[in-house]
């Protein structure tokens, strides 16, 4: 595949300096801006400068279909609030107000997790408009999370919301038996709730070996979330959120294991193992990092410097598995980043730190989004759909 994409540039305008004022007053307190997300998006419409409400036109609306004729998935515009932003399921339709089109609620596990008890777990690389934390997969319990999902989905679909869960194994557990009921028990609960499940097998933050290093139990997983899924009258979709450092022999070996299973599609990617830091594009080193965990260690990397291996993930899976769906994550802070994406083939984004960057970050990039389709002469994204259908052809 030939296409390349561009690192597309935005410039700081005065929200944007407000926001790197705010981290360098709470620079001692990094998960304040996480725990402020919540506060923004829930008064956005009525802050005078920020001016945030959800965005209803048809523009950037967008459609996924599935080869498998699973549920068709309806986005208000194809930027999902990525797993992580909000993990408590509260009130998920003020996110509509900074402009998104769908949001990943999570990452539940099967029981409340406090998380990582060290002190901080967050950390900004302002050098690299970059973020790494190691929060643990803190959350209130996968039962407590479906829950307020479905008594919410309604209402957020009229806000042009799109919601998965977000569920992973529960960190801990030693027995692969113990493993997969966990993570499959997790999945039936969330299946009832969600417009799709996102299968997170590859976190890096929590101190244990991710899931996706284990080919074996992986498939173990998957088949029997498919043998779920595929009892259920409702075909829901199913995606894997898959890790961003994997070599080209693991990424293909997990590819042809999902689609063996049936898996709807992949997440492409998680965050990156600082561990790994050098491999990226970036003047930071391993050392010049906050420890995040007891050990030493400085958890998973999100932001910026991830665009360009992202992109090449995205590339491979485009060209070699052309009937996958593809959700692109990873240093997406622009809107013709958006676009160049669409055009490889990618049915949606997700972004989340560009958030602590960019002053209403999903806003300016769907005016970003809505100028590249008219430069190329696209009135909306459902007119450039028609006229561009993707390879979807099962192997």
């Amino acid at each position: 595949m030939a296409f390349n994409c561009v690192n597309h540039e935005y410039y700081l305008n005065f929200g944007d300096r407000v926001l790197a004022m705010i981290r360098k007053i709470f620079h001692n307190n990094p998960e304040f801006r996480h725990d402020s997300l919540k506060h923004a998006a829930r008064f956005a419409p009525i802050i005078p400068f920020m001016s945030g409400r959800p965005d209803l036109s048809k523009t950037l609306k967008r459609v996924v279909t599935f080869p498998d004729h699973s549920n068709s998935l309806y986005f208000g515009c194809p930027i999902i609030l990525a797993a992580g932003a909000n993990k408590t399921a509260k009130r998920i339709c003020d996110y509509a107000n900074m402009g998104f089109g769908g949001i990943s609620v999570g990452t539940a596990t099967r029981n409340f997790r406090e998380g990582n008890t060290h002190r901080p777990r967050v950390g900004f690389i302002e050098e690299e408009r970059a973020i790494h934390n190691s929060m643990g997969l803190n959350n209130e319990g996968v039962e407590v999370i479906a829950r307020r999902v479905d008594a919410q989905l309604a209402k957020a679909h009229k806000v042009g919301l799109c919601v998965g869960v977000s569920v992973a194994e529960t960190p801990g557990l030693t027995n692969d038996e113990d493993k997969l009921k966990d993570v499959v028990e997790s999945f039936a609960i969330a299946y009832k709730a969600g417009d799709y499940i996102e299968i997170n097998v590859s976190c890096p933050n929590t101190g244990e070996s991710r899931v996706d290093m284990d080919l074996s139990l992986t498939e173990k997983i998957f088949s029997e979330i498919m043998k779920f899924r595929n009892s259920q009258t409702l075909r829901k979709a199913v995606y894997a959120k898959i890790s961003p450092d994997l070599s080209e022999c693991h990424l293909v070996n997990i590819m042809d294991m999902l689609v063996r299973c049936g898996v709807n599609g992949v997440v492409v990617g998680n965050t990156y193992p600082t561990k790994k830091i050098s491999e990226l594009p970036v003047q930071t080193k391993f050392e010049d990092l906050t420890p995040l965990r007891a050990d030493g260690d400085c958890g998973g990397m999100s932001g910026r410097p991830l665009y360009e291996n992202m992109v090449w993930n995205v590339k491979y899976i485009r060209e070699h598995y052309p009937q996958m769906s593809v959700i692109a994550c990873g240093g997406i802070d622009h809107g013709f980043k958006v676009f160049d994406l669409i055009k490889m083939g990618v049915d949606a984004v997700q972004c989340y730190s560009v958030v602590a960057f960019r002053w209403m970050a999903a806003h300016s990039m769907r005016k970003e989004l809505a100028a590249a389709l008219k430069e190329t002469g696209y009135a909306t994204l459902q007119d450039y759909d028609n006229h561009n259908p993707k390879v979807t052809t099962l192997k």
